[in-house]
């Protein structure tokens, strides 16, 4: 495959991924079926044909409604469609081969994870399994970072953020960290190692503060009880660090 094959086929596989996990993320959390995928319109049900399911082209060219209630299709449809085609091709880029494919599976499960928490705050336990599983199994290809290091990771995420979320709840009296943050920094660390997580938290941290700082600028109001997606920022933060430790070490 040429230089520019690898990644292109993982942008199109990206943007497809990206179109399900647009439909997970609006389904799932209102206990609606996803095993159909986008074959539906979310605001009329109605069977949507094949021209009506290209990612991103559609719904440019249906100017964001469906054509049969004409009802608004949510943004986040083809938003998600994007970052799927884009980490599928930065990955294909940053790492062609077996180890650019894993990177593209590690931002997506990323992205479908950050989608959930961003429209549910929710972390569900059995994607963060998959992502646990699918680190582990790479390290156990022999690709990326070792195997022992990965299960380190793992251990020392989870326990690294349950013991903050612990400790905020003992002084504070209330919860601080949503109970899947934890675990999603404990599959992280099944993909990083442990290394490297201390600059994900660094990474997710400011990524925190810069939104905090946004908001204040557009001159909305934060209180110490405001809700923050923090499960979206530890995904960008760990996907961030995967590919600058690739750019590091010269791929």
């Amino acid at each position: 495959m040429d230089h520019w094959g690898w990644p292109i086929l993982l942008g199109v596989l990206g943007a497809v991924f990206g179109s399900f996990i647009a439909t997970i993320a609006i389904r799932w959390p209102e206990g609606r079926s996803v095993a159909r995928g986008r074959s539906m319109c979310d605001s009329c049900g109605a069977s949507l044909k094949a021209v009506e399911l290209v990612p991103v082209a559609s719904f440019l060219l249906q100017r964001g409604c469906c054509r049969h209630c004409g009802g608004r299709i949510a943004p986040s449809h083809w938003i998600t469609e994007v970052l799927g085609l884009a980490i599928g091709v930065v990955a294909g880029i940053a790492a062609p081969g077996g180890e650019g494919a894993a990177g593209a599976v590690f931002g997506w499960l990323l992205l479908t994870l950050a989608a959930l928490d961003l429209s549910a705050f929710w972390l569900p336990n059995m994607l963060n399994g998959v992502l646990v599983a699918t680190g582990l199994a790479v390290g156990a290809l022999g690709l990326g970072v070792p195997l022992g290091a990965r299960l380190i990771g793992g251990a020392a995420g989870f326990l690294a953020l349950w013991l903050v979320a612990r400790g905020y709840k003992a002084l504070r009296g209330r919860q601080g960290l949503g109970g899947g943050d934890p675990k999603l920094f404990g599959a992280i660390g099944c993909w990083l190692g442990w290394e490297p997580l201390a600059e994900v938290l660094l990474v997710a941290s400011l990524l925190g503060l810069a939104l905090v700082v946004l908001k204040l600028a557009a001159g909305r109001q934060v209180r110490a009880t405001d809700r923050l997606p923090f499960g979206v920022l530890l995904a960008a933060g760990a996907w961030a660090v995967w590919l600058g430790g690739l750019m590091t070490t010269g791929h």
